[in-house]
């Protein structure tokens, strides 16, 4: 019960933005070194990973195409349970971690579209197909982007958060569609090699360089978001200063 009571306590902290201000200015420097670091060791492993004996030289690509695509997912993954902090417990902090994680997810996800693009070009011989994992995935680029629309477009925070909580709930369900595609339906897109019951196809050689590069992207996610939320919180400051400010103007005159 202590540490339940501990948790519960840790989270009505966080709660207070000032806190989470300072926190935040201490954990910063720590993820960006440690975003630097195993980024540098990812791509040194990379390049000196051997090449395919099908695909060459391009399977390189999937070092970058792969973390990214994972972090699309698990981007709106966070933004979800955001979601429901939001909805839920009003945790004062949720909208916010929803409106930051929106256009870095939306950068991703546009990364992934377009490093399976260059991939696919020589593996498939054409840039695109509409089959069900590349459509999924669009279709996730669609919905950040309409996030961040709907962020822009409502100057009611309270509205605009509400509203982007239930829409992003309601478009969680793309996340499975898109992680069993491939065993749903008949696609040119390759089953998973990493995550599998059975343990991965990948050869170490090639698997270690993706499993750092997943790492790096996870830890650059973490501080992109503490970054973006950092500006929210400063930026829902100054709303709220000029609005006392253009107020008692008002009130002066």
């Amino acid at each position: 019960m202590s540490d339940i009571a501990a948790s519960a306590g840790w989270w009505t902290r966080l709660a207070n933005p000032s806190r989470f201000l300072a926190l935040s200015n201490r954990l910063g420097p720590w993820l960006a070194g440690g975003t630097v670091l195993t980024l540098a060791v990812g791509l040194y492993l990379g390049f000196q990973a051997p090449e395919d004996y099908q695909q060459g030289s391009t399977v390189r690509i999937m070092f970058i195409h792969v973390p990214a695509a994972w972090l699309a997912m698990m981007c709106y993954t966070v933004m979800a349970l955001s979601a429901i902090g939001s909805l839920v417990w009003r945790h004062p902090l949720a909208d916010v971690s929803v409106r930051a994680a929106a256009p870095i997810g939306a950068v991703f996800t546009a990364l992934a579209l377009i490093t399976g693009s260059l991939w696919g070009k020589p593996m498939w011989g054409t840039w695109w197909v509409w089959d069900a994992r590349l459509t999924s995935f669009f279709v996730l680029f669609l919905m950040y982007l309409g996030l961040i629309a709907l962020h822009r477009a409502l100057d009611d925070p309270a509205r605009s958060g509400r509203l982007s909580a239930i829409l992003v709930l309601v478009g969680f369900i793309n996340i499975p569609i898109i992680k069993f595609s491939v065993d749903w339906w008949n696609t040119l897109h390759q089953p998973a090699s990493v995550l599998r019951v059975d343990g991965p196809t990948i050869h170490p050689s090639l698997l270690v360089p993706l499993l750092v590069m997943a790492i790096a992207f996870t830890l650059l996610f973490f501080t992109l978001h503490l970054v973006a939320m950092r500006n929210e919180i400063l930026r829902r400051r100054v709303q709220v200063l000029r609005r006392n400010a253009a107020r008692q103007i008002g009130e002066s005159r």
